[in-house]
């Protein structure tokens, strides 16, 4: 799991410090509102090319340690 959640970053100079994937500025909130929607993991890589399986995983794995709050 430490693993996971290494790939979620937080920098205030990015998307308004709101946890990100690996730095990029593809927020962890956005890629959960996608899967929410419907979309499959696959779908979700598709749309951001940038994005790994484990990236979709450490999401999931962030939000549920309750570390996700409202956007």
């Amino acid at each position: 799991m430490t693993e996971l959640l290494s790939r979620i970053t937080s920098d205030p100079g990015k998307c308004g410090g709101k946890p990100c994937v690996r730095g990029m500025r593809i927020r962890v909130v956005d890629v959960l509102e996608l899967l929410a929607t419907g979309m499959t993991q696959q779908q979700v890589i598709e749309e951001h090319p940038d994005l790994q399986p484990d990236d979709i995983k450490a999401c999931l794995v962030f939000a549920a340690a309750g570390q996700i709050s409202p956007s």
